[in-house]
């Protein structure tokens, strides 16, 4: 049999609509073998209770009123909605739409002799006529721009439910950060307030030598403007934590007065240890990174939907109809029409093409953006690697900077009392502890800090696949 030297445009445009949507571009980006950072691989990956790993029963609670009452995450949860509409309307198309109509008129001739517009005339002055319709219209996706279009729809929503994770993650990452310097904020307080009665109580062995005669009144001043800097810190520390209470009840979408008091010590929270995996791995389990692929995926099908635009429309109609001047006879003559249109753009002064080019160009522009969401989440990883591994090495000696500095100041106060000492060296010894102690407090929220940002950075938990 000999082969037919042409291929009818049916059989080509079949040929082209068998052809799926277009994968999106590869990022054409490695990951490196290994984190740079010390990671801890044998350590469990993070899972999506993270937060639990702190051991705080308060922490818990605050997150899973933020869960249920963010308006941040309602107006997420309301965009994925918002996507699954769009998808089933994009994907319409791909079947035949069905419509049915049922009319019915009246028309009387109030005087004259009509005219040929009119069903009533001067003999019969009144016609009244009732008509059911059945009607398809079905449009033959030749180029698969109408399954392009469900495509992207579909990617779309993909990409709305990864943000809706995304946002999930972050704001359950800032509750934990502002109950963290929440905690770390009262400890600091306490340490004001202790080191204020230690303060106050040399200041009562200075007035007391001042009165002996046995101090001067330089060092009963010096020691009078100490109290005074710690008094003052008493307030401002107040000020810090009033204003995180603040931060951390708009989180959870309550006003501040109905946030609970903290009950718990920063001290008694756990260190958790975090496995990192591999960097190969972090692409499946941040959302973030998924949305953006999610998105070049809709791109891509939008650059073949804008494709089939440029190529000829073939639309087919179907119509069963009936009609009879009284409703009873309305199914007496029945009636069907067939038709078949076929549309094709020939002059647009160039709107097609340019279409296509700023379809092409959106591609281009979320391909850069997903490269750049992976580069920049394992520099998240990265940076919390390292920021744990330099709090880890600065808390060791800054408790035992601590413990000498408490043992300087008891020494120094004892020797004082026992005219022994000058009070330059208490004051020096106070000056330092105070120091010390702070440093303690902002290092202990720094490593717990360092956690919270290294399981954000590893995705919380979020594996791709299992929503």
């Amino acid at each position: 049999m000999p082969i037919p030297s042409r291929i009818s445009l049916l059989t080509l445009s079949l040929c082209l609509a068998a052809c799926s949507t277009p994968a999106p571009p590869a990022s054409d980006i490695t990951p490196p073998q290994a984190w740079q950072g010390p990671a801890q691989p044998a350590q469990a990956l993070p899972d999506t209770q993270w937060w639990q790993a702190f051991a705080s029963p308060e922490l818990d609670r605050l997150i899973e009123r933020a869960r249920l009452n963010s308006h941040d995450l309602a107006a997420a949860t309301a965009r994925v909605r918002q996507a699954q509409a769009n998808a089933v309307i994009a994907g319409a198309p791909l079947l035949p739409e069905l419509q049915l109509g049922l009319d019915g008129s009246r028309q009387r001739l109030l005087r004259g002799e009509g005219n040929d517009q009119l069903d009533a005339s001067s003999s019969e002055r009144t016609s009244t006529s009732f008509d059911m319709q059945l009607a398809a219209s079905y449009e033959i996706d030749f180029w698969g721009g109408l399954r392009a279009t469900r495509a992207s729809a579909l990617r779309s929503l993909d990409a709305s439910r990864f943000d809706r994770q995304t946002v999930e993650l972050t704001l359950l990452g800032a509750v934990a950060e502002s109950y963290l310097q929440g905690l770390a904020l009262d400890e600091q307080l306490r340490i004001a307030r202790l080191n204020l009665e230690n303060a106050q109580d040399v200041l009562g062995v200075v007035e007391a030598r001042e009165r002996a005669g046995s101090a001067t009144r330089l060092e009963l001043a010096q020691q009078r403007s100490l109290v005074a800097a710690q008094q003052r810190q008493l307030p401002l520390l107040a000020q810090r934590v009033q204003d995180n209470r603040v931060t951390l009840a708009t989180l959870l979408g309550d006003p501040v007065q109905q946030l609970p008091a903290t009950q718990q010590s920063i001290n008694t929270l756990r260190w958790p240890g975090i496995g990192s995996g591999v960097p190969s791995e972090l692409l499946g389990r941040r959302p973030d990174i998924a949305a953006a692929e999610a998105r070049l995926a809709a791109a891509s099908a939008n650059v073949q939907v804008a494709r089939a635009a440029m190529l000829p429309r073939l639309v087919l109609g179907a119509n069963l109809g009936s009609g009879a001047r009284t409703l009873a006879n309305v199914l007496d003559s029945p009636y069907y029409t067939l038709t078949a249109g076929l549309t094709a753009p020939i002059f647009n002064n160039g709107r097609l093409r340019a279409e296509r080019e700023l379809a092409s160009a959106e591609q281009q522009e979320l391909l850069e953006d997903y490269r750049a969401s992976i580069v920049n989440g394992f520099a998240d990883v990265e940076k919390a690697l390292n920021a744990i591994s330099g709090v880890e090495r600065q808390r060791q000696w800054q408790d035992e900077e601590v413990a000498q500095a408490r043992i300087a100041f008891d020494l120094a106060e004892q020797r004082y009392r026992a005219g022994a000492e000058t009070l330059l060296s208490v004051l020096e010894t106070q000056r330092t502890l105070y120091l010390a102690e702070d440093e303690q407090a902002q290092l202990r929220l720094a490593r717990l800090q360092g956690s919270v940002a290294l399981y954000k950075a590893l995705g919380g938990g979020w594996q791709a696949g299992a929503m």
